[in-house]
């Protein structure tokens, strides 16, 4: 019983670590900004939404501004020949990932000439992947279902006319459900493995903060950085068997830190119709170094080391305007893998990818924008290669399974200025 408890945890343990360091993080928060692959968010200040990258762009908005927007994000990641250390093996298994929408919403409101303040809601974590509950990666995930919603209040000082400051506290709210494949044990009559499944569902609320300044050396020319925090949550739920180990049931607990993240950008105005502008941030997936699974019945299940790595992402855009109200946006990015094929898992089998962006605004008058943006995402083919060497692997066994990916993304905003 000893070593079925120890094997379970260890596999609990698994499941909360791709809950949050699958690198699934929806940088998808402003339908104009998406027009330009998000070059020129922390400095372009276009509208009160480019404030989730840079609270300090509040300041250039005067008056009451609101912000309703959405994100409909529709990736497609299809898995062909699995095989495991059993023996068993699936050709191909078709799509395993889900579209989801991103709701965002902004206000503003402009106190005096010196401090605007702000309020955001958006949802900056989420994934649905599902297989089949007898695909040959089984005990290593087969549901992964995040949810996420952050509330930031935000504020904004103009230093000068030139230097503007900005922060805010984001609370944030995250609800997993994980499942998997777990062995129970050996029937000792025939030698054949006992198998299980077990589900995780956990949720929390936990609270990080975000800085961010402005910078116009001169008219039409801005640079910007903006920084999130490392939120550290801490994830409470349980863990139901179906089957043998039903006895197990118990409430949990384990520690998630949603990673910290700097961001950089610069706008210019070539002219009066024409814009460039680029970005650079990175987020610190490495703060994932360990991970600790509690048992409300046993105390300290497990202790899992993580490979996590920081990931970079470039981008470059510009801009046209059209006309009095019409306005044309493009952009180009590359963004790096959280991690490499040796500690990739079947849950989000992420990798390198090139985004290639295009996004419309039309300025309806003076009180009333729209924005639509679109974007291409090109992945590179990945693959699972686990041995079944890992800490926590040594049940589950080896698994090898092959991705092809890709991703299309669609936006849209309103926003209206009192």
């Amino acid at each position: 019983m000893k070593k079925i408890l120890t094997l379970t945890a260890l596999g609990v343990v698994l499941a909360c670590s791709d809950a949050s360091a699958s690198g699934f993080y929806l940088k998808e928060q402003s339908a104009a900004a998406q027009g330009n692959a998000f070059a020129g968010a922390t400095a372009g200040a276009e509208d009160i939404s480019y404030s989730y990258f840079n609270p300090a762009a509040l300041s250039r908005h005067k008056g009451t501004n609101i912000e309703l927007g959405g994100t409909w994000i529709a990736p497609k990641s299809t898995a062909h020949n699995a095989s495991n250390s059993f023996g068993e093996h699936n050709d191909y298994m078709g799509d395993i990932v889900h579209s989801a929408a991103a709701p965002q919403m902004y206000i503003s409101h402009q106190l005096n000439n010196e401090i605007t303040i702000g309020l955001s809601g958006n949802a900056p974590f989420g994934m649905i992947t599902k297989y089949g509950d007898d695909w040959a990666g089984r005990n290593h995930g087969t549901l992964s279902k995040i949810i996420s919603a952050t509330f930031t209040p935000m504020i904004a000082y103009k230093v000068n006319d030139e230097f503007a400051l900005g922060a805010g506290m984001p609370i944030q709210y995250i609800r997993a459900t994980l499942r998997n494949g777990v062995i129970a044990g050996q029937n000792p009559m025939t030698g054949a493995l006992i198998e299980d499944k077990s589900t995780v569902h956990g949720d929390t609320i936990d609270v990080g903060y975000q800085l961010g300044a402005l910078y116009e050396p001169w008219k039409g020319t801005r640079f910007g950085i903006g920084y999130r925090s490392e939120i550290k949550h801490k994830i409470k739920g349980d863990i139901e068997f179906d089957g043998p180990l039903s006895f197990m049931n118990q409430d949990l607990s384990c520690r998630l830190n949603a990673p910290a993240s700097l961001t950089i950008g610069a706008y210019h105005d070539i002219n009066q119709d024409w814009a460039v502008m680029a970005e650079y941030s990175r987020v610190y997936w490495s703060s994932f170094d360990h991970l600790v699974l509690y048992g409300a019945e046993n105390g300290k299940l497990s202790h899992t080391e993580e490979k996590w790595k920081d990931t970079d992402f470039y981008a470059l855009g510009i801009s046209k305007q059209l006309d009095a109200q019409w306005k044309l946006r493009l952009g180009v990015a590359f963004e790096k893998s959280a991690v490499g094929d040796e500690y990739r898992t079947p849950r989000i089998p992420d990798s390198n990818r090139y985004w290639y962006s295009a996004g419309l605004e039309y300025k309806y008058n003076d009180k009333l924008t729209f924005n639509v943006g679109y974007t291409h995402i090109i992945a590179d083919s990945s693959k699972v290669s686990l041995r079944g060497d890992h800490i926590g692997d040594a049940s589950r066994g080896a698994i090898n399974v092959k991705y092809n990916n890709k991703i299309n993304i669609i936006a849209g905003s309103i926003t209206y200025n009192f």
